[in-house]
């Protein structure tokens, strides 16, 4: 079978059958294009250990970054345990390979004066434009949302009245997250700006859906005129929520339900964020640090 075959047979299994999102599909993807164009003229279903092992050797030469190179094996790792489960190869050539070495990274995020400052400078939206822009950022923000889940955010899935929305992630897996009463009020008065009727939320000045470049130009844009951090992105103020919310005292547990991680390690990254500040608390207040 030809390699577009068998990868189009992969990411329809991962469509039709683990429903994953349409972004981690274009990324599963990319990476086995990036591969077969490595190995060609061979075929997927015939590669050895040692051919991944010199494209591993390939990415590092080329500068990738190892928690790049670790995601391109966990997308070579799931493929060819589809292609041995439905029979397509009779041995895994992933078998013998390791992951290779990352440092763990401590979440960027922005700081609680700083978020402050964003909000005492509203300024009060006129049009449909900076209504939506303005929600945008305080949706991200008050949510903890994913930017594919942003994105994806319908109007039936917004209640106003409990104050909640219905959030789709990972796997179509449901959550509901509680809103603050000023998320109700930006809601409100974008909905009152919006004149078109579509069953996404957020829509762009032609009425269209929203985009990933969209957002993370308006997250960019906004967030720099009151940060410093280098990377300002709509992932950073989901490390904000989390972070925040872990400072001021909320449950490890209650913030994983929230940010819908499906396990608890992926949430206990924010503690070393809350251990920095209680160390800096230490330093600038007892007498012998």
């Amino acid at each position: 079978m030809m390699n577009r075959e068998l990868v189009n047979f992969f990411l329809d299994h991962l469509s039709i059958e683990r429903r994953l999102s349409s972004h981690t599909i274009t990324s599963y993807s990319t990476d086995l294009e990036q591969f077969s164009a490595f190995i060609a003229p061979t075929e997927l279903s015939q590669v050895q250990a040692l051919t991944i092992r010199k494209w591993l050797i390939s990415l590092s030469d080329d500068s990738i970054q190892n928690r790049s190179i670790n995601r391109k094996l966990a997308t070579l790792r799931t493929f060819y345990k589809y292609l041995l489960r439905t029979g397509k190869i009779a041995e895994n050539p992933m078998t013998s390979i390791r992951m290779v070495k990352t440092t763990k990274k401590i979440p960027q995020f922005v700081r609680e004066s700083e978020m402050e400052n964003l909000v005492n400078n509203r300024k009060i939206a006129m049009n449909f434009s900076e209504a939506r822009d303005e929600l945008i950022l305080f949706l991200l923000y008050g949510t903890g949302i994913r930017l594919a889940e942003l994105i994806s955010l319908q109007n039936n899935q917004v209640n106003l009245a409990a104050k909640t929305i219905r959030v789709i992630g990972k796997r179509n897996k449901e959550r509901m997250i509680p809103i603050p009463s000023l998320l109700v009020d930006l809601i409100a008065t974008y909905r009152s700006f919006c004149t078109v009727e579509h069953a996404h939320l957020l829509l762009t000045d032609k009425g269209e859906p929203l985009y990933p470049m969209f957002v993370q130009r308006l997250v960019k844009k906004n967030l720099g005129e009151f940060s410093q951090l280098e990377k300002l992105s709509p992932h950073v103020l989901r490390h904000t929520y989390a972070t925040h919310l872990l400072n001021k005292g909320a449950d490890l547990n209650a913030i994983k339900e929230l940010l819908g991680h499906a396990n608890l390690a992926a949430t206990q990254v924010y503690t070393h964020n809350s251990m920095e500040k209680m160390k800096a608390i230490y330093l600038q207040a007892h007498p012998k640090a």
